[in-house]
């Protein structure tokens, strides 16, 4: 099997745009490519075509790879609930929720159904390229690893190191890892990767020297800053902060809490790249502006801890006075149930059982039970604009405001609710604005034209020219040896 793992000396080191580039890179030479993650940690999820859950990032590189996103791309996807416990997502299903230590008791198994999915990626591909979670140097987590080095031990596959500049100590960050491993582990690296350069690249070489000295890893190259990466879906919030494209003209102004647990926040990365919009997220502590023209209530992990949340930083007073003054309100998911009368979760599927009275601003109720729906969609809004999307969500929502629904699902029916003068609505699907038509219908009452493209071409064309990136900066040659490429 031809194949190669990077890992990273950190979090948020580019190791999913490298694997998404290098991904599309050698599907444009012509190979059956494969992504793959062990284990993610995640609450930015994407549907798979079987109704399944994965990471953002590997749905980005199956993208990438010109080929359906599948559960084996991310057999284990932990979505945190609260500071010390997450939902567990297995090939694709939901098999509980569980804090921090007691998930330890699970990696063997879960070690084993890793190794599955894997080898039935390696079946079908020329080449899989591996993701690893955070740093193989964080020594603490070594034992019972499932998603660095015990995962490359178990599987016999290389590793390339990537070591991220711009946060600056990258020399120490990759001669530190050096040290710290274990020799197994250190002789299990193949390379390593300098990433997000900026400036002259020959004012680093005697740095890149002084590593191969350290480690005796050979270099692999040295990656500029990407400016394409900006158009592709991220997990990790630390994006949230990107600055919106400028523009000429009337630009809509849209406002964005961020709750602790937004889930699916690359919803918006269409209205973020349009230069028609005026994106921010507001952070907890923030007040939110009196101007603007639409809040938009996203998705969260936990619909009652969020709305405490939202209460707690004053946002429901300033989103009721938005709507007294005839602004517009938008949920989607559980910002939709926290627009109604109340949600209630008597079984504890979020968090510990309760109940609680919501925004009011929409005619219907929540309650958090059932079976969890996920699935890919398509329909019409009520404007009648085609859109594609998916749900991802537990609940059901009930009530009078859904006589008036925001859209129609085909093959499902009506979702959602908008209120009788137009100015409030939610809805379940996510995704809903990457359509250019769909987006357009959207902001239409705000009195700006969106740009035409759809997300989807925006983000095809980016990995094309982050793969153009890589082959010049690169030692492409070295790493498909590495990985065994003939």
């Amino acid at each position: 099997m031809a194949s190669l793992m990077i890992q990273g000396c950190g979090s948020d080191v580019g190791k999913s745009t490298l694997v998404a580039g290098l991904c599309r890179l050698f599907a444009n030479r012509g190979l059956v490519v494969r992504p793959f993650k062990p284990q993610n940690m995640s609450n930015n999820a994407a549907v798979t075509a079987d109704g399944g859950e994965i990471g953002r990032a590997q749905a980005l590189q199956a993208v990438a790879c010109r080929t359906p996103a599948s559960v084996h791309m991310n057999p284990v996807l932990l979505k945190p609930q609260s500071d010390i416990g997450a939902q567990v997502v297995v090939q694709g299903r939901v098999v509980g929720a569980y804090k921090a230590r007691a998930f330890q008791d699970l990696k063997p198994d879960l070690l084993a159904t890793t190794l599955d999915s894997y080898r039935r990626l390696a079946a079908e591909a020329d080449l899989v390229l591996i993701e690893g979670a955070g740093s193989p140097a964080e020594t603490n987590l070594r034992k019972g690893d499932i998603a660095n080095m015990g995962f490359a031990h178990a599987a016999d596959v290389p590793v390339a190191l990537v070591g991220d500049i711009d946060r600056g100590h990258v020399i120490a960050a990759l001669a530190g890892a050096h040290l710290v491993l274990d020799e197994a582990d250190r002789a299990r690296i193949k390379g390593f990767i300098i990433n997000k350069f900026r400036g002259d690249p020959a004012l680093f070489d005697d740095g890149r020297r002084d590593v191969v000295e350290r480690t005796g890893w050979p270099d692999l190259g040295l990656v500029p800053w990407l400016p394409p990466v900006r158009f592709l879906p991220a997990e990790d919030a630390v994006v949230l902060e990107r600055p919106a494209a400028a523009s000429e003209g009337r630009r809509a102004k849209l406002v964005v809490p961020m709750l602790s647990r937004i889930a699916n926040f690359d919803d918006f990365d269409p209205l973020r790249n349009d230069p028609a919009i005026d994106l921010t997220f507001l952070p907890p502590g923030g007040v939110l502006p009196a101007d603007a023209d639409l809040v938009i209530l996203p998705g969260t992990k936990a619909t009652l801890a969020d709305l405490a949340f939202l209460r707690a930083q004053g946002w429901d007073v300033d989103i009721l006075a938005h709507a007294r003054r005839g602004g517009r309100v938008l949920g989607v998911c559980g910002g939709y149930q926290m627009l109604g009368r109340t949600v209630s979760d008597p079984g504890g599927v979020e968090g510990p059982p309760g109940s609680a009275p919501g925004l009011g601003l929409l005619d219907v109720d929540t309650v958090l039970a059932g079976d969890k729906t996920v699935r890919p969609v398509n329909g019409r809004l009520a404007e009648g604009a085609a859109f594609e999307g998916y749900e991802i969500h537990v609940g059901r929502t009930t009530g009078a405001g859904t006589q008036r629904p925001l859209l129609t699902i085909d093959g499902h029916g009506p979702d959602g609710a908008v209120s009788a003068d137009g100015r409030i609505a939610g809805g379940y699907v996510h995704g809903l604005f990457d359509k250019a038509s769909a987006r357009t219908a959207l902001l239409a009452p705000l009195g700006v034209a969106a740009d035409g493209q759809d997300q989807s071409a925006r983000v095809d064309a980016a990995l094309d020219e982050i793969a153009q990136f890589l082959e010049r900066s690169l030692d492409i040659a070295a790493i498909a040896r590495i990985a065994g490429l003939p």
